[in-house]
């Protein structure tokens, strides 16, 4: 298998919430590795730190509803679990995109013409 699988997944949290309070967030890690393991359908699952920090950041208690990961499966035969970020996706897909290289911004178009329109007034009243 040579080539790389990835993925974009929002996972659910939600249940986590019916665990004892003390538990929550590690049943939150269990329920990403548990998704991971049924979508990508491999055994071995690693999770960046990043998330874990993001699942974790606001203590054992109160984990978060939903999460927004990046699932890729390597070469080696285990699937990496991260953060997904959207602005890194966003530049990508810019920077691929030249077609529109030029923006035009409305709101300055319309001070334009309102700026000629002032000045036309102004000439005719003189």
């Amino acid at each position: 298998m040579s080539e790389d699988v990835e993925r974009v997944y929002t996972i659910n949290l939600g249940k986590a919430l019916l665990s004892q309070s003390q538990h929550r967030s590690v049943r939150a890690i269990n329920m990403i590795r548990e998704f991971a393991r049924r979508h990508m359908k491999v055994e071995t699952i690693k999770i960046e730190e990043d998330l874990a920090h993001e699942i974790w950041a606001r203590g054992v208690r109160h984990p978060p509803r939903k999460v927004r990961v990046r699932m890729q499966k390597t070469d080696e035969g285990h699937v990496i679990v991260s953060r997904y970020d959207e602005d890194v996706d966003l530049d990508e897909v810019l920077e691929t995109d030249t077609a529109d290289d030029t923006v035009v911004d409305a709101s300055d178009t319309e001070d334009a013409e309102d700026q000629d329109t002032i000045d036309k007034l102004a000439t005719t009243e003189e």
